[in-house]
């Protein structure tokens, strides 16, 4: 008799939780929100206190001067009377009722010059506290933030393709820290997705490229056969541009993914120089075509890459030429600098673009209408890869419809 077996036992629970341990105490985490309002709350209150201590102590001198005797009795038998501070009070040519009007007026006057002078020490105190304060809060608001700064920087290293960069943020376990673990976290992720795609594009390189270059072998040598038919070598030319057309799209996009990285290794590279090897790579075809090639190729160093920069240069070019009329049709390339910036400019003669299929041009197989889907034209990759080189050098590319056909593609790179 045939046992039922048993069904799949369900995998065991991790013991590992990866979430962060809950808090016994969490409104005792020391927060951010807590320390601003425990750093400006005490020392608005040591402010309030040194202001107050000030006050009372110009208080206190100013209660001191007013208790010195306004007057002081010269003659007890003639009861005559003098004062410093009023001159001008004399019994002898004084009434009863002048005599206490002018003692009224001294006392209103002392009060008042004893209140101006609180007023104005009260506010230059004032000022000078609010000069330490402004001081002490720069400085402590420069302490609170420095974390902020050297998360900045660690992004900045990174944008700069040095994913192996951490923050290792240390310090109480507030909102900033859970922010630079985070990043943390992420960076070792992308550090992990970015070294998967090398290994991937290298190990695709390797397998894509190695059959194609069989078959190309192969087709040479059959071709070469002075013996097989005619109808064989005419399909073995066609296998071979089938070929031909696959190791291009290989290689396309195994240069689109390398060019995506920021360039790490950069070198002094004229665009000038650049520009000029791929006009002659290109000149060839250009007059096959009756393409007219011009242009004023001034010096333009960038840091780069030289081999990168060059495909820039060539996949402008050879578009130029590929898209442009049947007859009397031209290329104008320069370079030049302008406004602290290495320019690279090629326009050409060409069909009609609208200016809403721009930014269609720079996706992959990408092309416009049907008169860019030739086989002989390329496999759509060019512009990619020259929008994705030129971002990893840290510059752009503009396409802009020319008057009558044809485009303006402006590639800006930084010195």
């Amino acid at each position: 008799m045939a046992t039922t077996p048993a069904p799949p036992q369900a995998p065991p629970k991790p013991t590992w939780d990866p979430r962060r341990p809950a808090q016994p105490f969490p409104w005792l985490r020391p927060t951010i929100r807590i320390r601003l309002t425990l750093l400006y709350g005490g020392m608005f209150l040591i402010a309030g206190i040194l202001l107050l201590s000030i006050i009372y102590l110009l208080a206190a001198q100013a209660l001191r001067t007013g208790n010195q005797p306004l007057f002081k009795i010269v003659d007890f038998a003639d009861l005559k009377v003098a004062s410093s501070d009023c001159p001008g009070i004399n019994t002898d040519n004084l009434s009863l009722s002048q005599f206490n009007a002018a003692i009224s007026e001294c006392i209103d006057h002392q009060r008042q010059v004893a209140l101006d002078n609180l007023l104005s020490r009260s506010l230059l105190a004032l000022l000078g506290l609010a000069v330490i304060a402004f001081a002490f809060g720069y400085a402590m608001a420069g302490r609170v933030l420095s974390p902020l700064g050297r998360i900045t920087r660690t992004a900045r290293a990174v944008a700069g393709s040095d994913l192996s960069r951490r923050i290792e943020l240390d310090g109480p376990d507030d909102e900033l820290k859970e922010l630079a673990d985070t990043f943390d976290d992420m960076l070792e992720r992308l550090q992990r997705a970015f070294t998967a795609q090398q290994r991937f594009v290298g190990n695709a390189s390797h397998e894509l490229r190695t059959p194609l270059a069989i078959n190309r072998t192969l087709l040479e040598v059959h071709l070469s056969d002075p013996n097989a038919p005619v109808e064989l070598q005419q399909l073995g030319k066609t296998l071979l541009a089938t070929n031909e057309r696959s190791e291009q799209l290989v290689e396309g996009l195994l240069l689109l993914a390398r060019s995506d990285n920021q360039i790490v290794e950069r070198k002094p590279v004229d665009l000038a120089e650049v520009a000029g090897q791929a006009i002659d790579q290109v000149r060839a075809e250009a007059e096959a075509k009756g393409v007219r090639i011009s242009g004023e190729q001034k010096p333009a160093v960038v840091q780069g890459n030289g081999v990168l920069l060059e495909r820039i240069a060539l996949n402008l070019v050879q578009n130029a030429v590929r898209y442009n009329v049947p007859d009397d049709g031209w290329v104008e390339v320069t370079t030049e600098v302008q406004h602290g910036q290495a320019v690279l400019v090629v326009s050409n003669t060409g069909p009609v673009v609208p200016a809403y299929e721009i930014d269609n041009l720079f996706e992959p197989f990408r092309r416009l209408r049907t008169e860019r889907t030739g086989s002989d034209k390329g496999v759509g990759l060019g512009l990619s890869i020259v929008r994705s080189v030129a971002r990893a050098h840290g510059g752009h590319i503009y396409a802009q419809p020319r008057e009558g056909g044809g485009l303006v593609m402006r590639v800006t790179l930084p010195i």
